[in-house]
This record gives C-alpha cells, sequence and structure tokens, in this order.
C-alpha cells in the first residue's frame, strides 16, 4: 500500500497544469530504485517467475515518464543521457533505437552525441552498417570536426579487425564461407585509408595526422597505412612542433637490438634505455636548428623533464638526464625561447630532487627574463629558503624593487612565514608592519590575521591585544580578525566581559550591516558569559534589527527564534 500511495502522489505531480522537471525525475528515480530492489529481491530468494506481469509495467511507466519530459525539455542533454542510459540496462534496442533518432532531430549540432549513437550501433547492435551511415549524417553537420573523423577512422579499422578474425576461425574450422567472403580491400583497411585521405584533405593539422596514426598503431594489420600517415606527417608538416616531437619520441619505443638479443640485467636495461633517449635528443637536436620556435623548445624541455622525473636506480642514467636536461635548458634560455611556466617548473622539479643549486641556477634565469612575474620571483625564493641562504632578505628587497604592490600579497606571507620560522621576532613584526602598510586595501587583510596570530604564538594575550589595538583604526578589516581576538579572550583564565563587549562593538561596527552571526554571538555572550547582562540581550536585538540589511533581518529573526525556543 505504501508503494501505491507513494507512485500515485507522484503521479498526480506529473499531471498538473504547472508542470516541472524535478517532478518528472523524482517519479523516474522512484521507480528505478523499485526496480533494483525487485531485481535484489528476486536474485536474493531465487524467484525468477512473472517478471512481464511485474517488471514490464514498471519499465513502461518508466519509458513513458521519460519520453514526456525529453519532449517537454528537449535542450536537456542529461534528460536524454540518463533514458539512454536506463533503456541499455532494461529495455529493448527497439526503444533506444527511437531515442537516437528523436536526441539526434533536436541536438544534431552536437558531434559527441552523433558518436555515442554510432558507437551503441557497433557496440551493441553489432551493426557496423548503421555505424558508418551515422558517421556519414554527422559529418554532413560538421565537416571539420576531427573527434568525428577519428572516431569513423577507429570504427573502420575495428570493423576490418573483427572480419579478419571471422576469417581465421573459418579457416581454422574449415568451413565454407559462401556469400560472406568479404573483398580484401576491406580486409586491409582500404576504407579507414579513405577516410584519412579525406580527413586529411579538410582538416590540415599536425596534430590531427597524429592523432590518426595513434589510433592506426593500435590495429597489427594496418602496418601499411601507418607507414603512409608516417611518411605523409614528416612530409606534409615538416615545419610544426609537433610532428617533431611525435618523431623524436618514436625513438623510445623503437629497440636498438633484435627482439632476442635484449638486455636482461637492469644494468644492461639501463644503458639500452640511454641509449634511446641519446636517439630523441638528437632529432630534438636536428628538431630546433630546423623549427627554432619557443613552441619546438618547449616541447625538447618537457621531453626532457619527463625522461628526468622517471625513476631508476642507475645512478648513471640520472647523471645523463640532469645533463641533458640542463643543457637543453641553457641553450633555450640563450637564446631566449622558453616560457615562463618551464623555468618555474624546471626549477621547482630540481628542488624537489634536493639538487639545490642547480635549482637556484634556474630561477636566477627566470627573474632576470621575467622581472614582474610574481610566480617566478616566488619560485626564487622558495629556492633560496631551501637552501638556507644568507641573501633571503636581498632576494626578498629586490622583488619588491620589481613587482607592483598590488600583486606582492603571496611574497609578504612567504617572508613572514620564513622569518618566524628562523625565529627571528623582531624581524617578523617588522615584515609583517612593512606589509599591512605596503600593501593596498583588501589585500592587507589576510596580513593583519597572520600577524595577530603571531603576536598571540610569541607573545601571549598581552602582546596581541597591542597588536589589536595598533591595527584597530587600520581598515579594512575581515570578521575573523575580530573573532580571533574574541577567541584569545575566551581562552584567557580571567576572561574579561568588558573586553568581549569591546570586540563584539568594533566587530558590529565594520560588519553589523551583514553579519547576523555576530549578533547572535553578542546576545549568547551576554546570556552565557558569568558576568554578562542579560538585559542588554533586548537592546542588542533592537540594535540588529535596526542595523541589518536585506536577508539578513530575516535571516537574524529565524535564528533568535530558534534560540529562544532552545532549537539552536
Amino acid at each position: 500500500m505504501a508503494i501505491i500511495r507513494k507512485a500515485l502522489e507522484l503521479e498526480y505531480r506529473i499531471q498538473r497544469r504547472s508542470l516541472l522537471k524535478d517532478d518528472f525525475i523524482r517519479y523516474v528515480q522512484y521507480e528505478i530504485h523499485l526496480l533494483d530492489l525487485i531485481e535484489k529481491r528476486r536474485a536474493r530468494v531465487g524467484y525468477t517467475f512473472k517478471k512481464d506481469e511485474i517488471e514490464d509495467p514498471i519499465i513502461h511507466r518508466i519509458q513513458s515518464v521519460f519520453r514526456r519530459a525529453s519532449i517537454k525539455w528537449k535542450d536537456d542533454v542529461r534528460l536524454w543521457l540518463s533514458f539512454i542510459a536506463f533503456c541499455r540496462k532494461w529495455a529493448s534496442n527497439v526503444h533506444l533505437s527511437k531515442i537516437f533518432s528523436s536526441l539526434l532531430a533536436f541536438h544534431s549540432n552536437k558531434p559527441g552525441l552523433w558518436i555515442l549513437a554510432a558507437k551503441w550501433e557497433l557496440e551493441d547492435r553489432f551493426s557496423s552498417e548503421s555505424a558508418r551511415q551515422l558517421f556519414l549524417r554527422a559529418l554532413r553537420f560538421h565537416p571539420r570536426c576531427p573527434k568525428l573523423y577519428e572516431e569513423y577512422f577507429r570504427m573502420e579499422l575495428m570493423h576490418a579487425e573483427k572480419l579478419r578474425k571471422e576469417k581465421q576461425e573459418f579457416e581454422k574450422a574449415n568451413m565454407d564461407v559462401g556469400n560472406l567472403e568479404h573483398a580484401e580491400e576491406i580486409l586491409t583497411g582500404e576504407l579507414a585509408r579513405i577516410i584519412y585521405k579525406n580527413s586529411t584533405s579538410v582538416i590540415k593539422s599536425a596534430k590531427f595526422h597524429v592523432s590518426l596514426l595513434s589510433i592506426a598503431r593500435l590495429f597489427d594489420f594496418a602496418k601499411d597505412l601507418q607507414r603512409e600517415i608516417y611518411n605523409d606527417l614528416k612530409a606534409l608538416h615538416a615545419d610544426d612542433p609537433v610532428t617533431w616531437d611525435y618523431v623524436a619520441r618514436q625513438e623510445l619505443v623503437i629497440e636498438s637490438q633484435p627482439v632476442e638479443e635484449l638486455p636482461a640485467t637492469k644494468q644492461a636495461k639501463a644503458k639500452e634505455v640511454g641509449r634511446r633517449e641519446e636517439r630523441c635528443c638528437a632529432v630534438y637536436e636536428e628538431a630546433v636548428k630546423t623549427v627554432p620556435t619557443e613552441a619546438m623548445w618547449k616541447c625538447y624541455m618537457n621531453f626532457c623533464m619527463e625522461r628526468f622525473t622517471k625513476k631508476t636506480s642507475s645512478r648513471l642514467l640520472r647523471k645523463k638526464r640532469l645533463e641533458r636536461t640542463m643543457v637543453a635548458f641553457w641553450k633555450a634560455h640563450e637564446l631566449k625561447l622558453l616560457p615562463e611556466l618551464q623555468y618555474r617548473q624546471l626549477s621547482k622539479l630540481l628542488l624537489h630532487r634536493q639538487l639545490l643549486k642547480e635549482s637556484l641556477e634556474v630561477a636566477d634565469a627566470g627573474v632576470k627574463l621575467f622581472k614582474k612575474s610574481v610566480e617566478m620571483w616566488q619560485v626564487k625564493l622558495e629556492a633560496l629558503i631551501t637552501s638556507e641562504s644568507h641573501e633571503m632578505s636581498k632576494g626578498f628587497e629586490q622583488a619588491f624593487e620589481y613587482l607592483k604592490p598590488q600583486i606582492c600579497l603571496p611574497l609578504w606571507l612567504t617572508w613572514a612565514q620564513w622569518s618566524e620560522d628562523a625565529g627571528k621576532q623582531e624581524e617578523t613584526e617588522a615584515i609583517y608592519k612593512r606589509a599591512i602598510f605596503g600593501l593596498p586595501g583588501a589585500d592587507s587583510v589576510p596580513v593583519k590575521e597572520m600577524y595577530l596570530n603571531w603576536a598571540y604564538r610569541s607573545g601571549g594575550y598581552k602582546k596581541a591585544r597591542d597588536v589589536f589595538k595598533s591595527l584597530q583604526e587600520n581598515r579594512p578589516f575581515s570578521v575573523d580578525f575580530f573573532r580571533k581576538m574574541i577567541q584569545f579572550e575566551k581562552e584567557q583564565e580571567s576572561c574579561k566581559m568588558e573586553n568581549l563587549r569591546e570586540y563584539y562593538e568594533r566587530a558590529l561596527r565594520e560588519f553589523g550591516t551583514n553579519d547576523s552571526d555576530l549578533w547572535m554571538d553578542y546576545i549568547k555572550e551576554e546570556l552565557n558569559h558569568p558576568l554578562g547582562r542579560p538585559e542588554n540581550c533586548g537592546q542588542i536585538y533592537w540594535r540588529a534589527m535596526k542595523m541589518l540589511q536585506g536577508e539578513s533581518v530575516e535571516q537574524f529573526m529565524a535564528k533568535h527564534a530558534l534560540y529562544q525556543a532552545g532549537r539552536l
């Protein structure tokens, strides 16, 4: 009876004049959960009968609700995909075929949906012809979409591989295939080759060319096609960094020796890896001479850093990788053909490997080229801190000379933290004071909070109160600045109510118009503190009602009512 009542309630909701999408979703979710429960119950008790009487009506209801919702809110792709996911699990392929047709009629502008429909035809219905037709229709709408061509190319290769396997199985079984014999061109992937030729005539991009080659390499029977694509890539895109990057990285997968002579020991394997990496670098060296651009050097440096991060037990291989990386870096640096990001990445990588000298050298080179980048200076200062350099203060002063004050907050915080960790109290306080007066407006707010925290940690409550008093007129503030001081007061053995009132009053001057929680905490303090004055609560309440604005008034009234009722 409970199930019937709930189903009726949900049914009434989707029959109203003003329909809501959420009501349809709740109905569908309830019915799907019901189906899952039935399935679990059947598995537990081993009862497999009367499925057409129990599950089928529920499935038909869900489909009907989904159908209504997807037509009503046809622009909601997630709703369509939920409908498809349900049908793939519970319904037949006939229903799915109709759903995909409707979906593509409304959303023909989304290539991903065409790919989804074609994959379903190929993988679930085993219909390569239907999948092919869908791809061809999709390409009429999106004639320059690389992803469509890639998936169509992959589909034809998969289809050819499937036919080849079928033929091999028939031959093994000595069966007469009769009309099932396929043309040799189809079995060798000729259809995929046609797609490749057509797509590269439309999309003239090395990246797209490489993506097709990567797909072709997944199929062993397509060696001729792979060679053709590879040769075309080098001929058509000889000046593209993507081409050189791909060609160079191929040296990693080419063995220096025949398969039967491959090394067995760890040392021999490390030497083989080293030889392959040297061949890669030789290609990159040729590349940066042929295409001396920032993009090409970026590819070279990315490769060097990737190999440098690879774990190896060979000390010699690690040393070679470091040497190669640094040689490539300095060459690119001299030509000024490296982006700032790679200076930062390499410096951090070297720092992580405890190569402090090299890390600092890279960071120094970076700040000379990118003097106005706060991120670059941050990397250099991190290297100085880690290497325990005596030039820390000088490094920070240099940074502030080149950088605008409004972007210096991370550097001030780093400097203050370093000084505190080094135990330099007077210097730390001086840094905080300089930062507060050197940073504009809201940028100084986090420094004030850190300064107050530091004062309490280093000098206790008295020091924190002195800092609070020195900053109390130095706006702007944050609510947390005042809340921290209130918390410090509460942690004292003799917590003074007059001090708490002072902190609350100062906080309310700044945030009394929009922070309802602050007013509530003030009222609670007067009620709960041993020296509090409950008679003041009424006055605080009316002050809050006058000062708070907009939604904050309603929030305050609701919280106050709940507190009085003992529910907050």
